[in-house]
């Protein structure tokens, strides 16, 4: 029941808000006019004093992102392949690259490999 009430009273003060405007748009335009604007203005100026002291700086990009960002665009551009021109074969002669060619692959240079020493064993017993 609380809340069928609280749907009426909103609704209510929606109606009565609408028909308040409906009765200032008739009556007086150009006030309802500036006064829209009016709290445009204000809302803007909220919005860019808190956006200016608040948000720029919490969202100013940190030196651990600049060096993540200028990685990320070095990798970009040392993996970057050309896009090589399709090859047409001829109908009466189709040739497929080569198996060699296509194992032919780079290793990744920045992977290296550390030796362990996995051959020797603990005696768990000694501890």
């Amino acid at each position: 029941m609380k809340r069928d009430m609280k749907n009426i009273i909103i609704y209510s003060l929606i109606g009565l808000a609408g028909i308040g405007l409906i009765n200032l748009l008739l009556t007086d335009t150009f006030g309802l006019i500036r006064s829209l604007l009016i709290t445009l203005v204000i809302g803007a100026v909220i919005f860019g004093v808190l956006y200016f002291f608040l948000i720029r700086r919490r969202g100013a990009p940190t030196d651990e992102l600049k060096k993540y960002r200028k990685a990320a665009k070095q990798s970009k551009q040392r993996y970057k392949q050309a896009n090589p021109s399709p090859i047409k074969y001829s109908s009466s002669s189709q040739k497929k690259p080569s198996r060699a060619k296509r194992l032919n692959r780079k290793k990744a240079s920045h992977l290296t490999v550390i030796e362990g020493n996995k051959d020797k064993k603990k005696n768990r017993a000694s501890l």
